[in-house]
């Protein structure tokens, strides 16, 4: 066996096949999702990765039964989309609630057990939108970015503990996200159409993209790698050339790339 890993958000999407990839590799393989039930593949443990007391007690839980958590990958979240003039800031709270303070959340769980056992690998799925910013798809980016820059600050924390951290970033994948997606277009009127045309765009990107297994297998492997130092990966040559333009063009230019695919 390859240890005991712990994949949120494991009952759908990237995270239930990045939960059967390292099944698949040896690992014995808990999920943690909002599901009253899982499935027959790994083991299913109701908890909102939202709710600390959830997530201390389902941690607790593994720990009870395995002895040891030797891999995490939080994958769990949601998206929203919408002008930032017309999204409601609890609504942007909800997102951050989930997406970021969800992984904080686990990661706060499990970190004293890995430092304790001086080994330890945490995945947190990022996304290409953390680098390249979507218009209108604005807080989704935001917590993208900000999981991004607590991955870097976290993994130099926890090193000299035998604790290694990175976060992978997909593009476009075609999974039930897309359709799970809070779309709002309040101000549509106001901003010429822009917010719908935007949005039919990413979900034409994302139901054309890349299978989720791929992704999956990609996740897998990189959570397997526990004694590398290397904070982010991206996943797919075209969304590593997306990601290496971003770093070396000016900021202006990339804007105005990305506004004309988004903010046209």
């Amino acid at each position: 066996m390859s240890g005991v890993a712990v994949v949120t958000g494991g009952s759908s999407g990237i995270g239930r096949c990045t939960a059967l990839a390292l099944k698949d590799l040896g690992y014995t393989v808990y999920e943690f999702s909002r599901r009253e039930k899982g499935f027959d593949d790994v083991a299913h443990i109701c908890c909102d990765v939202t709710k600390e007391d959830a997530v201390n007690a389902a941690v607790k839980e593994v720990l009870d039964r395995e002895g040891t958590i030797d891999v995490v990958v939080n994958a769990a979240g949601f998206g929203i989309s919408g002008a930032v003039e017309f999204t409601q800031t609890a609504d942007a709270k909800r997102l951050f609630d989930a997406d970021f303070f969800g992984t904080v959340n686990v990661n706060r769980a499990v970190l004293p057990h890995m430092r304790g056992k001086h080994s330890g690998r945490i995945v947190n799925i990022s996304s290409v939108a953390a680098p390249i910013a979507i218009p209108f798809q604005t807080y989704y980016s935001a917590a993208k970015s900000a999981i991004n820059a607590y991955t870097m600050a976290l993994a130099n924390e926890v090193r000299p503990y035998g604790v290694t951290v990175c976060a992978v970033q997909p593009g476009d994948i075609a999974t039930g996200f897309t359709a799970a997606r809070e779309k709002s277009i309040d101000g549509d009127a106001e901003y010429g159409g822009r917010i719908e045309r935007s949005v039919a765009t990413m979900e034409h990107d994302e139901q054309n993209g890349m299978k989720p297994e791929v992704a999956g297998r990609f996740i897998a492997r990189v959570a397997k790698k526990k004694k590398s130092r290397k904070p982010l990966y991206t996943i797919g040559a075209q969304y590593k050339l997306f990601c290496f333009l971003a770093k070396v063009l000016p900021a202006q230019l990339l804007n105005w790339l990305v506004g004309l695919i988004y903010a046209k």
